[in-house]
């Protein structure tokens, strides 16, 4: 159970689109091997089959966005014809489409039936025949019957100029197709003449009196006769056949070539051909053998051996369709029908069981009596048949040993079996009785519930292929475009057996230098790395587009919720500072911590949240800076071991995102932005009145609130050094003095004081300064609201008339708020 777990949990890791785009330099090929992996194990742990399945949809909904990514059909060519042990791939050349056939052999249906990938394939196939799909129906069958028509002009001339327009077509996967299917339907054509005897029967016509009787003596002597004209072409054409494949088998491979179901069924197929003229050489060498001897070999057929050579070649001489699976409306039928002979083997072999069972049963009841019939049936002298005993003679081989009676149950199945064969000669009503029940329980079973069974089956599976008809057809027609999109067997069946002209002439090739090879090789994997970074970018920030632009997530809220858990704590810890009671309010819980350290947790499970791993990888990196003393770096090496490391900590330091496309300093505006969007007005409203004292003695002072309000302080205050900085500025300057200070304030001179007054400046007119324009000799002092806005720092407008004029009343008599006059900066 727990290697179980903890394999799933590897793979789920493993899955992650985030770790696949930044550790994988082939992206595309690691999520075809690890969907391979995934279905296999979901075949084998069957218990965890829904987890696996669910990782493999998310591999193969990684790759078919890749996919989505490209933006040119230049893009798409180099991904889909990459070859890591090929030459680099050019506009305009063959298409291999090396990794479209890994995504076949791994079963890759969804990517295969991309739109983008379909419509590549589509451009392949019908490179030969440029509009074939914009012309009408037609125009299309007369382009198809006129290249069907003259394949033997195409074959031949690929043959002897292949660099012609007739021999060059020969290699377009469309004319390929239509050269072979045309090919085949004459070998067919010409198994329909021998089937039906077609050449006797024109003969029979229109012949001539001497070509009858020459005919009447070839079917007298038929018996190991020579093989006529069409016969003689027809095992041309199988040679042909058998000589494909065994080229088929020696480019591919025995592994390649048996993935492939129709291989087997064209194996059997030449199997049977092969078979059937041994069988018709064997017939022609026993009658030619019973000649010499002087014997006649030729007699009727019907007083012919059982087993002759000649009866078995004909019997085993199959005729197969070829089924095309290039049409959109029989492609989903061929699919459904493949996977209803899946569910027929299925159903057999539990038929089989039920049958081998009442079988066993019903033998075991009546063998006896069966023996008894079969003895009154040959009752005459030598063993022959009775004919006064008719019914003993039929009835008696339906239950006298396991195979009859096996026979007699199946063909009850479609009611060919009646009762009356229970009427055997001495049976008991009490064994009669019980054989009856086991046949109708038999019944029962066979016909409504097995039979329902392999209704349901078939009608399951082809709701099946219905619900995935586009995926399922467009799958099934890409493996078969892309068997006519290699190079090689451009000829059809018996072409192939001709030797090419062109092939007697060529000239091995030069071996380019090593050197040329790694130029080669290195142009070829910086075009395939530069196209795949530039989707996974593509990628990444779609995906990171997408989280943009959700509107609430579960980190929303449970920052916002961390939000108002610090502000209250610290809300408490101020209030605590003051002198207020606040309990054991003010101690934080260990559920605070434990919820970021799952929200932490979470995002990394999410993926594309990799500012953890580098932070941690930079403060390791950062850390480990060697100094320049040796003797020093000896005594870090060895604290170094004997300190464990804090790693919750480095967890902690490194909690900071980092965007993995762009730049960071961008990503960190942006996250310093949306930190302060989200900033409390009523945390700084309670920090403004803080600072000037309405908290103090641990209560709200009323007055000192009012007076704040009432003066229309509603924004907190800059930092006091600021201002203090500015006063300091304006009293080294002369432009302040403490006189004037005093006299603004309010803290006029005691009567008792005795201290001189600082002189003030000359009364020499002096322009205003930038900042603060009423500290002036012709305007020493305005009011103490604008001296405090000096202390701030605040922007106030230049006092234009030398004289001293009293602050600006609002209506109600309070104070004009601060920073309402115009200024400048």
């Amino acid at each position: 159970m727990r290697h179980s777990l903890a394999r799933i949990n590897a793979y789920r890791a493993l899955a992650s689109p985030s770790l696949i785009c930044l550790s994988s330099k082939d992206p595309l090929i690691t999520a075809f091997s690890l969907s391979d992996d995934l279905d296999k194990l979901a075949t084998l742990e069957y218990e965890f089959r829904d987890e696996y399945t669910a990782l493999r949809t998310q591999v193969l909904e990684f790759a078919m966005r890749l996919v989505d990514e490209t933006r040119s059909s230049d893009e798409l060519e180099i991904i889909l014809n990459y070859d890591p042990e090929g030459e680099p791939y050019q506009k305009g050349q063959f298409m291999h489409l090396n990794r479209l056939k890994d995504a076949v052999d791994n079963n890759q249906k969804q990517f295969v039936a991309h739109a983008s990938v379909q419509q590549l394939l589509g451009t392949v196939w019908y490179d030969g025949m440029p509009g074939f799909k914009r012309r009408s129906l037609p125009d299309q069958l007369m382009a198809v019957v006129k290249i069907g028509v003259l394949f033997p002009v195409y074959c031949m001339s690929f043959l002897l100029a292949p660099k012609t327009s007739f021999g060059g077509s020969m290699k377009k996967p469309f004319i390929k197709f239509i050269v072979h299917s045309s090919s085949y339907c004459c070998f067919l054509l010409l198994l329909v003449i021998v089937s039906l005897r077609l050449e006797s029967l024109i003969i029979e016509l229109f012949g001539t009196t001497s070509m009858v009787e020459r005919l009447h003596k070839q079917e007298r002597e038929s018996r190991g006769g020579y093989p006529s004209i069409t016969e003689l072409l027809i095992v041309v054409y199988v040679f042909g056949f058998i000589y494909g494949e065994m080229k088929a088998l020696w480019n591919d491979g025995l592994l390649e070539y048996a993935k492939d179901l129709w291989n087997f069924v064209d194996f059997g197929s030449n199997f049977f051909y092969m078979n059937w003229i041994f069988l018709r050489l064997t017939a022609l060498f026993l009658t030619t053998r019973a000649v010499w001897a002087g014997e006649n070999p030729y007699f009727p057929r019907e007083m012919w051996p059982p087993f002759d050579p000649m009866l078995l070649s004909e019997a085993i001489f199959l005729k197969l369709v070829h089924i095309f699976s290039v049409n959109p409306h029989m492609g989903p039928l061929q699919i459904a029908l493949g996977r209803m002979v899946v569910d027929i083997i299925k159903f057999f072999f539990i038929y089989t069981l039920v049958l081998f069972a009442f079988g066993c049963g019903l033998n075991n009841l009546l063998w006896y009596y069966a023996d008894i019939d079969k003895g009154k049936c040959y009752s005459l002298p030598g063993g022959l048949p009775n004919p006064k005993e008719s019914q003993s003679c039929e009835i008696w081989r339906r239950f006298s040993n396991l195979f009859e009676t096996s026979q007699s149950l199946f063909w009850a199945s479609f009611g060919l079996v009646d009762l009356i064969n229970f009427e055997l000669t001495g049976i008991k009503s009490f064994t009669r009785f019980w054989s009856m029940l086991m046949f109708g329980s038999y019944n029962v079973i066979n016909v409504i519930v097995l039979l329902n069974l392999l209704i349901a089956m078939m009608s399951n599976s082809y709701t099946f292929i219905v619900d995935k008809c586009d995926v399922e057809w467009k799958f099934a027609r890409s493996k078969f475009w892309m068997s006519y999109f290699e190079e090689g067997q451009e000829l059809p069946s018996p072409f192939n057996l001709v030797p090419k002209l062109s092939a007697l002439c060529e000239f091995r090739k030069p071996n380019f230098r090593e050197s040329f090879k790694k130029r080669q090789d290195q142009m070829r994997d910086d075009q395939y790395q530069t196209v795949m970074k530039n989707l996974v970018r593509r990628y990444v920030t779609a995906e990171q587009r997408n989280a943009d632009e959700t509107l609430i997530t579960e980190d929303d809220v449970n920052e916002v919720k961390q939000d108002i858990n610090s502000f209250k704590y610290e809300l408490l810890n101020i209030l605590r500072i003051n002198g207020m009671m606040t309990g054991n309010a003010h101690h934080k819980e260990d559920m605070a911590v434990g919820k970021k350290q799952q929200a932490r947790e979470r995002r990394l499970m999410k993926g594309f949240n990799i500012g953890l791993v580098e932070g941690i990888e930079q403060s390791m990196h950062f850390g480990n800076k060697k100094s320049k003393n040796p003797l020093l770096n000896i005594v870090l090496k060895q604290a170094a071991k004997s300190e464990k490391k804090d790693w919750n900590s480095i967890m902690r330091q490194s909690k900071k995102k980092r965007d993995p496309i762009g730049s960071s300093s961008t990503s960190l505006q942006r996250q310093s932005l949306r930190n302060n969007k989200r900033c409390n007005a009523a945390w700084s409203k309670v920090k403004f009145y803080q600072k000037r004292g309405v908290f103090l003695g641990g209560q709200i002072d009323p007055r000192m609130l009012r007076e704040i309000k009432n003066k229309g302080q509603v924004a907190p205050l800059q930092s006091r050094s600021q201002g203090w900085r500015t006063l300091q500025k304006l009293h080294d300057r002369g432009e302040i003095t403490q006189e004037n200070f005093d006299r603004c304030v309010g803290n006029t001179p005691s009567p008792g004081s005795t201290a001189a007054p600082t002189p003030i400046p000359p009364t020499s007119p002096t322009p205003p300064l930038p900042r603060v324009g009423v500290y002036t000799q012709s305007s020493p002092c305005a009011t103490a609201d604008d001296l405090i806005s000096a202390v701030r720092g605040d922007t106030l407008s230049p006092h234009p008339t030398p004289s001293p004029k009293p602050s600006p009343k609002a209506s109600n008599g309070t104070s004009k708020p601060f920073g309402t006059g115009k200024g400048w900066i």
